[in-house]
C-alpha cells in the first residue's frame, strides 16, 4: 500500500465549476490527488444506482474512496430504539460501500448526553461488541473497514484513547485519527513529532502495526475554545490554532505508515490536500 491524499469534498471552487459526483474522480485526478471522501453526513441522499455508476469512475481513475456515515450516529443513546437507528445507519453505509466498491466507512461513535463519561463509554463499548460481532457473524464486513473517528468536542466519545480502545472490539475496526479534533480537545497540544508518536505508539500497542498502517486520517486546522472544536479553518489562513502538518508528515515517514490522508479544510479542501501531499513529499527520509 502507498499513502494517498485527497479532500473531503470539492470545496467552493469545485461547486462553482459544477463538479458533481460523476465528475469528481477526473477532477481529483487532475489535481494530482488519489483519494476522496464522500460525506453522507446529513443523510443518505443518493440512489444506489448513482453510487454504482460513480464507483466505476473512481476505479477507472484509481481514486481511493471513503464514505462518511451520518453525523447523528450515537451508540451511547440510552434509548434502545435510537441505538438501533444508529446501527441502521451503518447497515446503509455498508450497502453504499458495496455499491461504490469502497473500503472505509467513517462514523462518529457517541455523545455523552446526560450520562457520566465513564457510563457513556461503557455503553458504547458494549454495543460495539454486540453490533460488530453480529455483523461479522453475518459476513457483512468482509473486505470492509469501519472507522470510528476521534472527536473535537468535550461531550463526545472520541478521544484517541477511546477510539483505539473501541477498535479492539473487532478486527474490521480501524481508527480515523482526526488530528484537528485531537488538537482541539488537547487545547493545541499537537506541536512536535513526539506529540504524534505518542498517539501512534498507543494505537500500535493496542491494535498492531498492520491495522494502524491502514488507518484513516482527517487533517485540518480548527479553531477551538474551552470545550473543544469551534470551526474548521483553511490551512493557510491560520497561524495560531493549528495543528501544522509537518510534524505529522515526519512521523508518517518515520513509522512508514500508509494511511489515507483526507483534508477537511473549511472551504479550500482540494488545494489544501494538494498542499499536504506536497509537504509530505518534501520530507526526505
Amino acid at each position: 500500500m502507498a499513502i494517498v491524499f485527497g479532500p473531503s469534498g470539492v470545496g467552493e471552487a469545485g461547486i462553482k465549476e459544477g463538479i458533481t459526483i460523476n465528475k469528481v474522480p477526473e477532477y481529483i485526478k487532475s489535481k494530482g490527488l488519489d483519494a476522496f471522501e464522500y460525506s453522507f453526513g446529513h443523510g443518505y441522499n443518493m440512489s444506489v444506482k448513482t453510487a454504482l455508476l460513480a464507483g466505476m469512475k473512481f476505479k477507472q481513475h484509481d481514486i481511493k474512496l471513503s464514505l462518511h456515515a451520518p453525523f447523528y450516529i450515537n451508540f451511547a443513546n440510552p434509548d434502545d430504539v435510537m441505538y438501533q437507528k444508529s446501527v441502521g445507519y451503518l447497515f446503509t453505509g455498508i450497502k453504499f460501500l458495496r455499491a461504490f466498491e469502497a473500503e472505509k466507512l467513517v462514523f462518529h461513535s457517541a455523545s455523552c448526553g446526560k450520562q457520566a463519561r465513564e457510563d457513556a463509554f461503557k455503553l458504547t463499548f458494549n454495543r460495539f461488541q454486540e453490533t460488530f460481532d453480529k455483523m461479522e457473524e453475518d459476513n457483512l464486513l468482509d473486505g470492509l473497514l469501519l472507522c470510528p473517528e476521534t472527536m473535537g468536542k468535550s461531550m463526545q466519545i472520541g478521544t484517541y484513547n477511546e477510539v483505539v480502545d473501541l477498535c479492539t472490539v473487532n478486527s474490521h475496526l480501524v481508527p480515523t485519527f482526526d488530528f484537528g479534533h485531537i488538537n482541539s480537545i488537547m487545547q493545541g497540544a499537537l506541536k512536535t513529532p513526539e506529540d504524534y508518536k505518542k498517539i501512534f505508539d498507543y494505537a500500535i500497542e493496542k491494535l498492531g502495526f498492520e491495522r494502524i498502517n491502514n488507518c484513516h486520517i482527517h487533517f485540518s486546522k480548527i479553531q477551538f475554545g474551552d470545550k473543544g472544536e469551534i470551526r474548521h479553518l483553511n490551512y493557510t489562513e491560520d497561524d495560531f490554532y493549528g495543528p501544522n502538518f509537518e510534524p505529522l508528515a515526519e512521523v508518517l515517514h518515520d513509522y512508514k505508515l500508509s494511511p489515507s490522508v483526507i483534508s477537511e479544510s473549511m472551504s479550500n479542501m482540494v488545494d489544501d490536500a494538494v498542499l499536504l501531499k506536497k509537504i509530505y513529499n518534501s520530507i526526505k527520509k
